[in-house]
């Protein structure tokens, strides 16, 4: 039995909980589905599965079980306002935080990770992704909370979630636990990215985990991750955000800052040079899927035993501006009619 002790020391790390939706991407590859018949292109994280809700509002639900409203914030892009300006998210609009461009997933987290820290000095963060569709919620909601337990206690690693393979998946990364399988944190044997599904199959053998960028940490020590790799970046956006406040209106400061950035990918130039520091968890097989590409969708839409909704009370306003298994369906049948003519 914990003591009231444990209790107001467990009550006390979770006061600091932070989680940061990641929102601000293209969706390049999806483009096929998520471009209507005007030819306007939605950015997926827009979109929904069924007549339900955005797969960015999900995001911002699935968010929830680790931190109240308040500490959620949503990293988003200029020029998606129209989306995201009329789509509520449910969270303070100070929480909604607008790159003047996309510059790629490590500058689309460490923005928001000064902000969060310039707020709340000793706050842990979960990073999740906009564009995942989970048949299964309870179960990635225990890993979710799980993981920001052990980085409470565990402030000096980076803590990433791999998913337990349900097959030889070639579309996705793979992460290899150092020990192979077992339970708890281990450490981090290698990457693999878009592996053949021979390869796959090798690696789910050895213990492979599916890499669904999904990860937890103490703020203080992601931000020393990104001072170790980019000083000189970490200091250019430390002084904007110190300036002024970017959330809602990027100022000037921030949008020439983003003229001269390189896009930087998070996993390749910052996550896989910190090896030291990376640990992963396994969440069990819980009906995960990233929508990154058309067949990723179909798999989704494929797999489900009715086609994917949410309760009819959801209120219009929060469903996405496309729906993805209508435009599957489209795209199919005029595929089929091609095939037949």
């Amino acid at each position: 039995m914990s003591s009231p002790q444990d209790s107001r020391s467990t009550q006390a790390h979770a006061d600091h909980h932070w989680a940061l939706v990641l929102a601000a991407g293209e969706g390049s590859r999806l483009q096929a589905l998520t471009t209507t018949a005007s030819g306007v292109v939605v950015p997926k994280q827009f979109c929904s599965l069924g007549d339900g809700a955005s797969l960015l509002h999900a995001a911002l639900e699935r968010a929830r079980v680790v931190a109240p409203s308040e500490r959620i914030c949503a990293v988003v892009a200029a020029h998606h306002e129209r989306y995201w300006q009329t789509l509520p998210c449910s969270i303070p609009a100070r929480n909604i935080i607008v790159q003047p461009c996309n510059r790629g997933t490590a500058n689309g987290i460490l923005l928001p990770l000064l902000q969060i820290l310039q707020r709340d000095p000793e706050a842990s963060l979960l990073v999740l992704p906009s564009d995942h569709h989970v048949r299964n919620e309870t179960v990635l909601a225990r890993s979710l909370q799980r993981a920001m337990a052990h980085v409470a206690s565990n402030k000096d690693c980076i803590l990433l979630l791999g998913l337990e393979p349900e097959s030889a998946d070639a579309e996705l990364g793979y992460i290899v636990p150092l020990d192979g399988n077992g339970a708890g944190a281990r450490p981090v044997s290698e990457f693999t990215e878009k592996p053949s599904a021979d390869t796959a199959r090798l690696l789910i053998e050895r213990g492979g985990l599916w890499n669904s960028f999904i990860f937890a940490a103490h703020g203080k020590t992601l931000l020393r991750a990104f001072e170790s790799q980019c000083p000189q970046l970490v200091h250019d956006m430390r002084n904007v955000v110190t300036a002024s406040s970017v959330a809602m209106a990027p100022s000037d400061a921030l949008a020439a800052l983003y003229e001269r950035l390189p896009a930087t990918d998070f996993s390749r130039d910052i996550v896989e040079r910190c090896a030291a520091q990376l640990q992963v968890i396994q969440v069990p097989a819980c009906g995960w899927s990233d929508l990154g590409t058309p067949r990723r969708v179909a798999n989704v839409i494929d797999r489900a035993a009715a086609p994917p909704h949410q309760a009819t009370s959801l209120l219009p306003h929060v469903q996405g501006f496309l729906d993805l298994v209508a435009q599957h369906m489209q795209r199919s049948s005029a595929v089929s009619q091609e095939s037949s003519s």
